[in-house]
């Protein structure tokens, strides 16, 4: 009996010590994330703000590790992507277009780790590929101008010259249209270059120009580059409208709205499912039907986006979602 006990006794303290060691019962290592910026950095107020806004969502949320680099330029994407997959990170996420051929590259040599882009498709099987339906909130907020341009004559102010910034100016040129058939849309783009989406400086100077020439509201689709349009606009005494996220608090009382691009609800709903074992490939659509994008409205554009304007611009929503309205499309129109 006393034998048995001894060898009772002896059992446990094994277990305890082997619990102790992390070598029984070990915690498991939480879910992680390794997520890149590109230039314009975490804090551009924009694009990657919001992705940033969704990451951190799910690490409060979710308990998961979150780590992030702000990559200096194109060439250290592929770079730091490699390095999240050496660190043997669970879900790597490239934000912005700029690092579709990184991410490619990176996950065909790598087939076991699974990837995230925003605003690129990318068709492999370790690829989650984020997309948007930036026309849809485009016309909403090209409406939302022509309600409250007297003369008619809004503005856009594109970052890169690229599709994708066409897109959002096609929309936001057919929302205006759809409410003012006579309305004149005056269009520029920073640049050709990747630092088209940082430069304030040039898109004050090309706002002020639009402003001069009689434009009441602008539309700046440029990144951290908006941030010279809200300084035209101040100083103008005029109307921008922002975008990706809510930019309304940028200058009170001079932001009509901000055509909403919820890359954080992308990027959080990625980082949840692919938490809960559920990651799947493929490209996912954000549009106005599941809140993908929309417009803003709070206590900072209350007094000039007005109940009126806000009714007709949902009733356009409507519209958009039950297929009434056909929002044209950059993307479908034919290549020359």
């Amino acid at each position: 009996m006393m034998n048995k006990l001894k060898k009772i006794l002896l059992s446990a303290a094994m277990v305890v010590g082997m619990t102790q060691s992390g070598s029984l019962f070990a915690e498991s290592k939480p879910f992680s994330v390794g997520i890149i910026f590109d230039k314009g950095g975490k804090d551009d107020k924009s694009f990657n703000a919001s992705a940033y806004k969704g990451v951190m969502e799910a690490r409060d949320k979710l308990k998961v590790d979150v780590k992030f680099v702000e990559a200096t330029d194109d060439n250290s994407f592929e770079a730091h992507a490699t390095q999240f997959v050496r660190r043997k990170f669970d879900l790597i996420i490239g934000v912005g277009f700029a690092q579709a051929t990184a991410i490619r590259k990176v996950a065909e040599k790598n087939p076991n780790s699974r990837f995230a882009i925003v605003d690129s498709e990318i068709n492999l099987p370790n690829v989650r590929s984020l997309m948007f339906a930036e026309h849809e909130g485009s016309f909403v907020v090209g409406a939302a101008a022509a309600l409250v341009a007297k003369s008619g004559k809004v503005g856009f102010l594109g970052g890169m010259d690229i599709p994708l910034i066409r897109r959002f100016e096609m929309g936001y040129v057919a929302g205006a249209k759809h409410v003012n058939p006579k309305a004149e849309v005056v269009s520029n783009f920073v640049g050709v270059t990747i630092d088209s989406w940082n430069n304030p400086p040039k898109a004050k100077e090309l706002a002020l120009s639009q402003y001069t020439r009689g434009v009441e509201v602008i539309f700046g689709a440029a990144g951290a580059s908006n941030a010279g349009m809200f300084d035209a606009a101040e100083e103008r005494k005029k109307l921008a409208i922002g975008v990706d996220s809510n930019q309304n608090w940028i200058k009170p009382g001079f932001v009509l709205t901000s055509m909403l691009k919820r890359v954080d609800v992308a990027v959080y709903k990625t980082v949840e499912e692919a938490s809960a074992g559920k990651f799947s490939a493929g490209t996912i659509v954000f549009g106005l039907a599941n809140q993908g994008v929309d417009y803003s409205a709070d206590e900072h554009n209350a007094k000039i986006l007005t109940p009126a304007h806000r009714k007709q611009l949902d009733a356009i929503k409507a519209d958009i979602i039950s297929g009434k309205i056909k929002v044209p499309d950059f993307y479908a129109q034919p290549r020359k």
